[in-house]
């Protein structure tokens, strides 16, 4: 705990096989109270590595609802575990898990409720193996987004944030994409409440087992992501009205 908080991680696994007890050694155990995993019903052994890595709440579903449906697992089962901070870490061990501490306490002492750790702060992403031409879609994706949303994130695509348990009595998780566009329609949410994101840099590691989209699906994914950010200017404009902005 920090100041009394109770923080969980969670993990939305789905083939994590051979990348999660890395991942899972380096979370500080010292101030992490819990650890959720929740396997997407991955052809591998992820859960029964979870399981002989003894964290403390492991869920599989019955059927892949794909990573948004994922999250929606892990951020309901923390919520449901008396969370106060909640930490996503994908656990491919793309993200180094020794930036939980500072994360949380961000939170934990009421400075900002959410905390993106960010590939482009500095020269990780490029430094870490990110390919040239994934970190210039970022770039130019991020661009867009922050001029329709109004906003200065450096990235939107991070697979690394925390939030105070606070900010999910705000927003409506349910209504967004069980695909991995819900990443982001959470942040346009989050942006939409009122809420600010903090960003600290993130070193971070692209090999052959870290998980990763596709051209195909990259491009889907962007598209998505341009939706939602239209779809944000649209309803702040009072030109549009759309579910995922409802007041829960």
């Amino acid at each position: 705990m920090i100041k009394g908080k109770k923080i969980i991680v969670v993990l939305p696994a789905y083939k994590a096989g051979l990348t999660l007890e890395r991942t899972f050694k380096e979370i500080p155990m010292d101030i992490v109270d819990e650890v959720v995993l929740v396997d997407d019903n991955s052809p591998d052994n992820t859960v029964e590595v979870a399981q002989k890595l003894g964290i403390t709440h492991v869920v599989k579903h019955d059927k892949n609802l794909g990573y948004g449906g994922n999250q929606k697992t892990c951020y309901e089962t923390a919520l449901n575990h008396g969370a106060d901070i909640i930490v996503m870490l994908h656990p491919d061990y793309q993200y180094t898990p020794k930036l939980i501490e500072s994360m949380a306490y961000i939170i934990a002492n009421d400075v900002y409720p959410v905390v993106y750790g960010s590939r482009i702060l500095g020269k990780g992403a490029l430094k870490g193996g990110m390919p040239i031409y994934k970190y210039i879609f970022n770039r130019c994706l991020t661009l867009a987004q922050n001029i329709l949303m109004g906003q200065k994130l450096s990235e939107y695509h991070t697979g690394y944030r925390a939030f105070s348990a606070e900010i999910f009595k705000k927003i409506n998780i349910e209504a967004n994409s069980d695909d991995f566009v819900f990443d982001n329609e959470m942040s346009a949410q989050i942006c939409f409440a009122g809420f600010e994101i903090a960003e600290v840099t993130c070193p971070t590691k692209y090999f052959d087992e870290a998980s990763s989209i596709n051209f195909s699906r990259s491009m889907k994914y962007g598209l998505g992501c341009l939706r939602v950010s239209f779809c944000y200017f649209l309803q702040k404009a009072g030109l549009g009205k759309f579910k995922i902005f409802a007041a829960k």
